[in-house]
């Protein structure tokens, strides 16, 4: 999966246009970001990243760029 399929899933994944979610969005800016998407980008990763993603590390994301690092994976 590269980053551009991965920011589109979780576009998917949070209802957002297409191409509107960018890497330095803040994650408490985006009213979808909630207890529903933490465990669907959980199962997003551990899906396509075959990674699990511990709950103190999530809690910790500030941004997009954040959920991207917890990938595990280096996504070009």
């Amino acid at each position: 999966m590269t980053r551009a399929e991965f920011l589109a899933a979780l576009e998917e994944m949070l209802e957002l246009d297409a191409g509107s979610l960018s890497p330095d969005a803040a994650l408490d800016s985006l009213d979808s970001w909630d207890s529903l998407a933490v465990i669907s980008f959980i199962a997003l990763v551990d899906e396509h990243f075959d990674h699990v993603v511990a709950g103190e590390d999530l809690a910790k994301a500030k941004t997009v760029s954040d959920l991207l690092a917890l990938t595990g994976a280096d996504l070009a």
